[in-house]
């Protein structure tokens, strides 16, 4: 016999900027990116998942202390306000991907604080075409794990 397995717990957090500011990306996202996101990880994994959502607005962000040891995988959505998520929220987040919840980020979260924290890089972006251009190596430091 086999153990019943959980659904997959996943938080879609996203800083909900663009579309409550820009009128063209709120004619195509009325209730927010967050809520296509959390639609998409549905459909395809469907009962084998729960879906909470979280916007930087929220107390704590929404990504408070218990949110985060009920999430397994947190998706990050960030653009615009990347200076506006509170350090202690970033090193909470941090210290829970370290324990094994996964991350995946999107768009340009790549200069997020999370990000950079997590890569322990500047995370700024170079061009190949730039002379003398710099590199920044990333390797996956749990490649069995199921997000990577």
């Amino acid at each position: 016999m086999t153990a019943a397995r959980r659904p997959l717990r996943v938080t879609v957090w996203n800083e909900y900027v663009h579309e409550r500011r820009e009128e063209s990306v709120k004619r195509i996202y009325p209730e927010g990116m967050h809520r296509p996101i959390a639609d998409g990880i549905r459909r395809e994994l469907g009962g084998d998942v729960t879906i909470r959502v979280a916007t930087l607005d929220e107390p704590e962000h929404g990504l408070t202390e218990e949110a985060l040891a009920q999430t397994d995988v947190l998706t990050w959505w960030g653009h615009a306000a990347h200076d506006k998520v509170d350090d202690a929220v970033v090193e909470r987040v941090h210290a829970r991907v370290l324990d094994g919840m996964g991350i995946v980020v999107l768009h340009s979260g790549h200069y997020s604080k999370i990000f950079r924290r997590l890569m322990g890089t500047s995370c700024s972006l170079r061009w190949r075409s730039d002379p003398g251009g710099e590199r920044e190596v990333i390797w996956s430091v749990n490649p069995a794990h199921p997000i990577a």
